[in-house]
């Protein structure tokens, strides 16, 4: 039985195969407003963070992924947990590029990638919603692309793309971008994804690069032993699964799980609570 998370080599470098997800730290539920301003009332200072952050580093899973720039406090937080646990904590950014093909636009996009060095990241991934203004499916490119990961290289950063569409994993790969890793959706319930799962699982065994897959739980409309389960038995060994928990003890039920998934055992999980716990189906 692991007693660390397994790891992966990404670019060189040595990943947590699971990567800490912050949507549930940072207020980015994909349910409601509702859960949103839940999740920004809980996290609202940088020591809120550190318990998630240690939990999470106390099974060696040491790699976190966010668009850092927006929360100062996680970064403060990460930088503080590293101190006192005496441990490197590995930033894969996802940071809002200008991608406008003007003078202006372009030193805009060089001072975000500029701020995401100085804020400690090993990655920078431009953000989906960024990369995805570049594509053209009629020539298969990813145009300017490369300006871009130049600025990153020029940053002393590893560049990466987050593929929300999963063309353009093809599209870089087919066009030897200068790419280390792509993120991808990828869940067992299709959620978010533009194509259906099998598809989009062709595309993650057959990337030149290993993938960074997100959303395995489908912002909570599966459960963790369902979507952990599926996650880590459908993607290569050099690939990852990213998970984020909203508390330290969902960080560790899900670590256990996925734990789990990887031995080929069953997780240990406490029973679920009921108004009447002597039933048979219970155990």
């Amino acid at each position: 039985m692991y007693t660390q998370f397994p790891r992966t080599t990404v670019a060189g470098k040595s990943l947590s195969r699971m990567i800490i997800g912050t949507n549930w730290l940072l207020g980015w539920s994909h349910t409601s407003v509702s859960a949103d301003e839940m999740i920004k009332r809980r996290y609202d200072s940088v020591e809120k963070f550190k318990p998630v952050l240690e939990t999470y580093l106390k099974y060696g899973v040491d790699t976190i992924m966010a668009p850092f720039g927006a929360s100062p406090e996680l970064v403060r937080a990460i930088h503080e947990t590293e101190q006192k646990q005496a441990r490197r904590i590995i930033m894969v950014d996802t940071p809002f590029l200008n991608m406008d093909d003007t003078p202006e636009g372009r030193k805009e996009a060089e001072q975000a990638v500029k701020e995401s060095a100085e804020r400690g990241s090993t990655f920078c991934l431009i953000h989906h919603a960024c990369a995805e203004q570049l594509v053209n499916k009629n020539l298969g490119q990813i145009v300017r692309l490369d300006d871009y990961t130049k600025m990153i290289r020029d940053a002393g950063l590893i560049p990466g793309l987050s593929a929300h569409m999963p063309e353009m994993i093809v599209y870089s790969d087919a066009n030897g971008y200068d790419v280390e890793t792509y993120i991808q959706i990828f869940n067992c319930m299709g959620f978010l994804m533009q194509v259906e799962v099998e598809t989009v699982a062709s595309i993650i065994h057959n990337a030149k690069k290993p993938v960074m897959t997100i959303k395995p739980m489908a912002a909570g409309r599966t459960t963790p032993y369902i979507g952990l389960t599926f996650s880590w038995n459908a993607i290569r060994e050099k690939d990852m699964v990213t998970v984020g928990a909203f508390t330290a003890e969902e960080a560790e039920e899900d670590i256990e799980i996925s734990l789990a998934a990887l031995e080929h055992r069953f997780p240990n999980m406490e029973k679920r609570s009921s108004p009447v716990q002597n039933q048979d189906a219970f155990g």
